[in-house]
């Protein structure tokens, strides 16, 4: 007995050692170095929407005079709140679009065999490839066969549903037991409310995910919105700030105040959703 002991003793993995002090301190210093770097730009532009024209083009960081005069100009004299209320509308209509189809479509491909499955998700998958520049072509040409320029739907279209989406979707899918889905079936429930009220909960991390991922790209869109809208009131945020710029020079007073409100709904979803996105992008290393 003792020297069974003495050998499992001797075979056992050797305790793993700590990480040395220095390792630690060089690892926050570069942290920090790279916290700043990415948050240098985003206080200098807060801080320069405080300041007057005739400040921008001085060396210095913070405004002598900060005002708020900026932010009433831009609310009250410029199509601004009309582009801030379009892009919500757009990115949350996507955004509703891509939770529900992404699903959809993902939960289809993880649960069930059809003929030319796996070509038909490659088919999917190959669209990543196709860069958004060769894309805006045939969509102009359907928006405009369909009479959507300078409207909600023509702007969110080409964006009902992702072929990320699918993909995140069919991953997290996989994570859901048959068993579960099998005795859903005995007991006489439809498939399409398996889906709803069974195995759609059980991925509503994956869902934040992408449905966080699509809001931000939408919101922050412009080459898309710029060629599908014409008329300013239809516009969305990006395009209108293209707007402050013009030939005889910028307003980058008015830019910097208008790009520093367009932060608050990014902020807000950062700050409340960081688990989600997290989890979410977790489950696509699930089995395929």
């Amino acid at each position: 007995m003792a020297t069974i002991a003495t050998d499992l003793a001797h075979n056992a993995p050797a305790p793993a050692r700590p990480r040395p002090k220095m390792a630690n301190v060089m690892a926050y210093i570069l942290l920090s170095i790279g916290a700043i770097g990415m948050l240098v730009p985003f206080f200098w532009m807060i801080a320069t929407s405080m300041k007057t024209a005739s400040e921008i083009l001085k060396p210095q960081f913070f405004p002598a005079n900060p005002t708020l005069e900026n932010y009433q100009t831009v609310l009250t004299r410029t199509l601004f709140p009309t582009w801030y209320v379009n892009s919500l509308l757009a990115a949350a209509a996507s955004t509703i679009s891509v939770a529900f189809f992404d699903s959809l479509a993902g939960y289809v491909f993880a649960k069930f065999n059809f003929p030319l499955k796996r070509v038909f998700f490659l088919l999917i998958l190959a669209s990543l490839m196709v860069p958004t520049e060769m894309l805006v072509i045939p969509w102009f040409i359907m928006a405009t066969g369909a009479k959507l320029q300078d409207t909600l739907l023509g702007i969110v279209f080409p964006g009902l549903i992702t072929a990320t989406g699918v993909f995140m979707m069919r991953q997290s899918f996989y994570g859901v037991p048959d068993e579960l889905l099998d005795a859903a079936r005995i007991d006489g429930m439809n498939e399409f409310g398996i889906f709803t009220r069974i195995a759609w909960p059980l991925v509503k991390p994956a869902v934040a995910a992408i449905s966080i991922f699509n809001f931000l790209g939408n919101w922050n869109a412009f080459l898309w919105p710029l060629i599908v809208t014409s008329k300013r009131i239809t516009m969305t945020l990006p395009v209108g700030l293209s707007f402050f710029s013009g030939e005889a020079g910028s307003d980058w007073h008015l830019i910097m105040t208008g790009a520093t409100l367009s932060t608050v709904p990014l902020l807000i979803v950062f700050l409340f959703m960081q688990k989600q996105i997290i989890q979410g992008v977790a489950l696509t290393g699930m089995k395929s």
